[in-house]
């Protein structure tokens, strides 16, 4: 299936199906991006992360940050090919990748994945996690990717369907407090109504073992990581 981005198509055209933002943090097995790129995605550069897609080939259709990562010769280019580019000031409140979701959420998007916003800086990647409890990205699906691992943030109130195969790992982990009320199926060591304290790790390492699995909170943050289980062959 050929990829077109919105940029290129007719107004009349463009259905987005999803968001993909590209931040500027280390980008494990980068193929991953290019597989999961579905025609239609509304693809997004966090400012240095547009050189992960140039070196993948690929155009964003939105480059937003201060810019302090693009070249004046990448801005040219990215104006010839009729990139929507949002520049900011260097001495600003949000992170690019903040600038990036709450723009995306703006667009009234509803399933992000987010790309390369781990593991280049310690002080970036605890950022970046705790934006998933941002107020204003609440009404937005939000996933971080990272190579065979994937991120997500459930809410107090919220049931989450988890799709994967059997063996892969599953933590979950309390944020911003503890988590009250949590109920699992589909897990090899479940919870029904249990309480995961703050600070504490019994939640980790869960392991996957019908999907999906469901994860339902009561009250709290629960940051919810599945990692895929090695595969014979892989």
């Amino acid at each position: 299936m050929e990829y077109r981005t919105p940029h290129l198509l007719r107004p009349e055209e463009v259905f987005i199906l999803r968001t993909i933002i590209v931040a500027n943090g280390l980008l494990k097995k980068p193929q991953i991006l290019a597989i999961r790129l579905q025609s239609g995605d509304l693809l997004i550069a966090a400012d240095g992360g547009l050189q992960h897609l140039h070196a993948l080939g690929l155009t964003p259709d939105v480059v937003i940050g201060d810019l302090d990562s693009v070249t004046p010769e990448q801005l040219r280019t990215l104006r010839a090919e009729e990139v929507e580019i949002i520049q900011h000031p260097p001495r600003k409140d949000e992170t690019d990748l903040e600038l990036a979701l709450l723009y995306a959420v703006e667009r009234s998007a509803t399933d992000i994945l987010v790309f390369g916003a781990l593991g280049a800086r310690w002080d970036m990647t605890l950022g970046n996690i705790l934006l998933l409890a941002h107020p204003q990205l609440q009404k937005a699906k939000i996933r971080l990717v990272d190579g065979d691992q994937e991120m997500r943030l459930l809410v107090g109130g919220e049931t989450l369907s988890l799709t994967g195969q059997p063996g892969d790992t599953v933590s979950l982990l309390p944020l911003c407090g503890d988590a009250v009320g949590v109920t699992t199926q589909g897990l090899a060591y479940g919870l029904e109504n249990g309480y995961l304290r703050f600070g504490f790790t019994r939640g980790l390492s869960n392991v996957l073992r019908s999907s999906p699995a469901h994860i339902s909170l009561e009250e709290g943050f629960l940051c919810v990581v599945k990692k895929e289980a090695e595969r014979v062959g892989s």
